[in-house]
């Protein structure tokens, strides 16, 4: 379900200016989602707040520090208010992770089926995360599959999150 009106447990999805946006948009390009709209991913959380991940590390700001941007929010459209619960109680415990680009290339790596021994596992231990894989991440701590696709778990874009099948 796409809409405009956050709720808690919504997945924010906007662009990134710049040359960061662009090498976001490449990273998603390579990975399949063409060259598309949406370079960032956020979780909405209760209090007109949301969590975020950034390179100096995941945290949290207010919703108002996207109130100019273009800002699309999807969610499932059977998400109960029990599973919204959830998502953002686990959102909490990935204030401060990291933020890692190479996850783009370990992504694409894995598109193209490259035989990299280990690849799956480097990925889930350094707990480092892009913004996709972090929303990704706090959905599954609540139970909340977003892909029946077999993905491994973190291997999502944030266009991947706006095609979401449930979406």
């Amino acid at each position: 379900m796409k809409h405009t009106h956050p709720l808690p447990g919504d997945i924010g999805l906007t662009r990134i200016p710049g040359v960061t946006g662009q090498l976001i948009r490449f990273g998603q390009w390579i990975n399949g989602d063409g060259f598309t709209d949406y370079e960032h991913a956020f979780l909405v959380l209760p209090g007109n707040r949301l969590l975020e991940a950034e390179p100096g590390g995941a945290r949290i700001l207010s919703l108002t520090a996207y109130a100019d941007a273009d800002v699309v929010y999807v969610c499932p459209e059977r998400l109960t208010e029990r599973q919204r619960t959830g998502i953002c109680a686990a959102a909490t415990r990935y204030v401060g992770v990291p933020y890692s680009f190479l996850d783009y290339l370990a992504i694409a790596t894995h598109r193209f089926h490259l035989p990299v021994p280990g690849l799956r596992r480097y990925v889930a231990s350094t707990r480092h995360m892009i913004c996709s894989q972090l929303v990704d991440q706090c959905y599954l701590d609540a139970g909340v599959h977003l892909f029946a696709d077999g993905r491994w778990p973190g291997y999502v874009t944030p266009m991947a999150l706006y095609h979401l099948p449930a979406a």
